[in-house]
């Protein structure tokens, strides 16, 4: 930093004659490297123009919307106490399904979300959820600080939530401590139309119709909490629950999914792939999770107050994203050259330590401008890899790790993370438009990362959409984005970013980190010119 203001000293310098200009001018200068990363507005520096190309693509290849999706898990105050609140709560409520949450959710077209987990999957038994509540058998949720549940919010439950978000559900069925009889019963009741007990059960339950549940997790991280397999056992396991999960003709195929990898497994993959038949397998998972300090052993990094070396090390953790996915995908390449299958990287996001004073099995955490940096970077790696993936699950949706929504009591606020899926819905089901461009470096101490990311879309209309990430904390990008092909009259855009990146929402003041209005962008001629403001996250849209 000294340097850095001692090469801008001189410039000033250099160019302002005058003795008072200058020490104004050099005054100003110190005062806002001062004011630097964790004090208060970033020292902002400007740097050369770089070009950026948005290219044609191709007409077919489209970033499908299930990339933005969303995860539930019985884990900490996600389920009860967030989405499944108590009856004497004063908030706007259908039975006990949270609708400020609801309706928050329903904003940003939420178009998938995965439950009952997560490590709670392999624990949960689907019976004990349906049926009059009351006698519904409590259950020890072992998994995530051994909490006594009533299994009030089950199977029904559930998807009336879905139906309420307009979304698609996923369900994890249970391989690790369950049977193939119980999943292909849960199958049955959900999707079959025939006269069978237990579509009657569930006919008597209150749903006449089937509810048409086509995704499904054939378990989840069964080279750990799901059962601690190897890869070849647990593909023979596999093949055996996926034979005896039937479609039905009332409802649609079902997408059998397979537990994939855990971060960059590589044995993983492959054995799955070359073992599993490709007819029976839609998709296969990934979980990639961003851990400040990159170990699972002792502390995982603070969620607020961090310093820029943090700051740095979370990013440089978060990018290794782009190499895992393609990793996988060079390995799915080799068995399914079609891309048949889908790359669903059902769990990713930031994990931190818990807040203090919090239970740490419910993996409480706040949010803050970093955690949007991250799921804008995030989600620009996924829709560049669209060919192959397509889906993901932010871990979670309320109260738990890199949450969108943060709840107490009444009160309910929307994370930082959650303006990042607004600012990027529009890219949901949009043809997929490559870029081209060099980042220039974020420096820190010696260590450099890129700076710059990005992805573009073209939505049905003909309009184009361009997320941008700056990730450094002292420059504004210079870009100038040529766009062949494309007949664009105006440009818009919106931005998120604050003075500082560890800035965060509170229940006091829950607007401190906001959308707002971007006039940083401009038509040149035929070209499009950006100023991108230090760590932030901006999406363009040309017409």
């Amino acid at each position: 930093m000294i340097n850095l203001i001692y090469q801008q000293v001189r410039a000033v310098s250099a160019a302002h004659k005058p003795r008072a200009s200058r020490r104004q001018l050099i005054v100003k200068l110190v005062a806002g490297a001062c004011l630097g990363f964790g004090y208060g507005a970033p020292a902002v520096v400007s740097a050369q123009t770089i070009p950026v190309t948005v290219q044609a693509g191709n007409p077919k290849q489209t970033i499908s919307k299930h990339i933005y999706g969303h995860f539930a898990e019985h884990l900490g105050r996600c389920i009860y106490d967030g989405f499944w609140v108590d009856d004497k709560l004063n908030v706007p409520k259908q039975g006990r399904i949270r609708m400020d949450i609801v309706e928050a959710l329903r904003k940003i077209k939420v178009p998938n979300l995965r439950w009952p987990g997560g490590c709670f999957a392999d624990t949960y038994h689907w019976r004990d959820g349906v049926g009059p509540t009351a006698q519904r058998p409590k259950m020890l949720n072992m998994w995530w600080g051994n909490n006594l549940e009533d299994n009030s919010f089950g199977t029904h439950e559930f998807l009336e939530l879905c139906k309420l978000l307009d979304t698609e559900p996923y369900l994890a069925a249970n391989v690790g401590s369950g049977t193939v009889q119980e999943m292909a019963g849960w199958m049955e009741y959900l999707n079959s139309n025939d006269d069978t007990p237990l579509v009657l059960e569930r006919r008597k339950n209150g749903q006449a119709e089937p509810y048409k549940v086509s995704w499904w997790g054939i378990g989840n991280e069964s080279w750990g909490c799901g059962g601690n397999m190897t890869a070849e056992y647990y593909t023979d396991v596999y093949k055996r629950y996926a034979t005896f999960a039937h479609s039905y003709p009332a409802s649609p195929p079902l997408k059998k999914i397979v537990s994939g990898a855990n971060g960059d497994d590589a044995h993983w993959t492959e054995t799955c792939m070359k073992n599993i038949p490709l007819n029976q397998m839609w998709g296969l998972t990934l979980h990639q999770y961003t851990l400040p300090t990159g170990s699972w052993t002792g502390s995982k990094g603070k969620a607020t107050g961090f310093s820029e070396q943090e700051y740095f090390n979370t990013l440089k953790n978060c990018l290794k994203m782009d190499a895992v996915v393609a990793k996988h995908s060079a390995i799915m390449d080799k068995y399914d050259k079609d891309k048949k299958v889908a790359l669903l990287v059902d769990e990713w996001g930031v994990w931190t330590d818990v807040e203090p004073g919090t239970n740490p099995g419910f993996l409480y955490q706040q949010n803050s401008l970093r955690d949007a940096l991250v799921a804008g970077t995030t989600l620009n790696i996924f829709n560049n890899h669209c060919d192959r993936v397509r889906g993901a699950n932010l871990a979670q949706a309320v109260n738990v790790l890199q949450a969108l929504v943060l709840t107490n009591k009444e009160k309910m606020l929307l994370t930082p993370t959650y303006h990042v899926f607004d600012l990027y819905q529009v890219h949901q089901d949009a043809q997929y438009l490559p870029l081209q461009f060099t980042s220039p470096d974020y420096e820190l101490e010696g260590q450099k990362l890129p700076a710059l990311n990005a992805s573009a879309s073209k939505d049905a209309s003909g309009a184009v959409h361009i997320s941008l990430v700056n990730l450094d904390t002292k420059k504004t990008l210079k870009l100038e984005t040529s766009l062949a092909g494309v007949n664009w009259k105006t440009v818009s855009g919106r931005i998120l970013t604050s003075p500082k990146v560890n800035d965060y929402n509170t229940f006091e003041n829950p607007n401190k980190v906001k959308l707002t209005s971007f006039s940083g962008a401009k038509k040149r001629g035929g070209n499009l010119a950006v100023e991108l403001p230090p760590q932030s996250v901006v999406v363009l849209e040309l017409k």
